[in-house]
């Protein structure tokens, strides 16, 4: 066996074992928490699209979200329209909003594209904090808006509410997979090339011919439309959303942190940062929520900190190279049993 055919039976193995994963885990408590990291995953996969391949430094994403979780819930109680067509009219949204940011700040370099986006997206939830009619649409203001639950037991597939936890468990995981897929093959082509050299040299890009700006832009935009897709999950997992859950800069630091940690830039880092990190954050907020809130993010700064102390790539190039020399013993192993 190749490393080639061992690192894809391994990746086969991982996808069917996470697909059949509610076969054996039962309690609804738990599927929760693996939905909230594979959520989480899927978020910081699409950030990556910008944070990781670009070269930039987003802090703002969590306005996406919040674009997607309102648009579906607003045309889902006003005027009825099914969440899973308002998931993609938020995305379409999303990446108009996406363009207008993108277009002026992602000419700029260092911390100035950071700080704009951290500008807009508190700006967008003081609005909608402070906002309750917008036209004809009803943002109900710091209360939020609230999605009501279906009867118990009952099923609605266009409602986009289940009964049971599994439906939302494979929802988020196809969304994950896809998105996992998408990044892997912008990787491999010709725009992931050029959103590469961008991001590290990007004086030599543009002597090449390279329209950084414009792929920067184009990622950008992707980015906004997929994470928006994540804010309908959201909504309607939660079935409550407020300017404060979706429209915060907590959110946008997160994501930011997991993908650092995680390993920015490359495609298995959102998905290692969110399934070490996610776990942490989630038992803070349970056990000192009430004491010492804000913690999680504590927690992840300090990581954070010693990770691009000792290992500034992220955790992904150790585990990738400790995965690698596993591939190699194979390798060897199955040469060995040709001769």
């Amino acid at each position: 066996m190749t490393q080639q055919n061992f690192k894809r039976n391994c990746l086969i193995a991982a996808t069917l074992a996470a697909f059949a994963l509610p076969l054996v885990v039962r309690s609804a408590t738990y599927l929760h928490i693996l939905i909230i990291l594979y959520l989480y995953a899927y978020m910081t996969t699409t950030w990556n699209l910008v944070g990781g391949f670009a070269g930039v430094l987003p802090l703002g994403h969590a306005v996406f979200v919040g674009i997607g979780a309102y648009t579906s819930t607003v045309l889902w109680l006003q005027y009825g329209v099914t969440p899973w067509i308002g998931m993609l009219a938020g995305g379409v949204l999303a990446g108009a909003v996406g363009f207008l940011i993108g277009k002026p700040t992602l000419k700029m370099r260092g911390a100035y594209f950071a700080l704009s986006t951290m500008a807009f997206v508190e700006g967008i939830r003081v609005m909608v904090e402070n906002i309750d009619m917008l036209g004809p649409f009803n943002l109900n203001g710091p209360r939020g808006l609230n999605i009501p639950p279906l009867a118990h037991g009952e099923v609605n597939f266009w409602a986009f509410q289940f009964a049971t936890k599994e439906p939302y468990y494979y929802i988020i995981l196809t969304m994950l997979v896809g998105v996992l897929f998408l990044t892997w093959a912008i990787s491999r082509s010709k725009m992931g090339f050029y959103l590469k050299g961008g991001g590290e040299e990007p004086d030599a890009a543009q002597a090449l011919g390279v329209n950084v700006a414009r792929y920067k832009v184009m990622a950008m935009v992707l980015s906004s439309f997929l994470t928006a897709m994540a804010g309908t999950f959201l909504a309607q997992l939660t079935l409550f959303i407020y300017p404060k859950s979706v429209l915060t800069l907590d959110l946008s630091f997160e994501l930011a942190f997991i993908a650092l940690i995680g390993g920015r830039g490359s495609i298995a880092g959102p998905i290692i940062g969110a399934l070490l990190l996610r776990p942490v954050t989630e038992f803070s907020r349970i056990y000192f929520s009430s004491t010492l809130p804000g913690l999680h993010l504590i927690i992840l700064g300090v990581v954070l900190i010693v990770v691009m102390l000792f290992q500034p790539r992220g955790l992904t190039e150790p585990l990738t190279n400790f995965f690698n020399s596993i591939a190699r013993r194979f390798d060897a192993s199955a040469r060995e049993e040709r001769k």
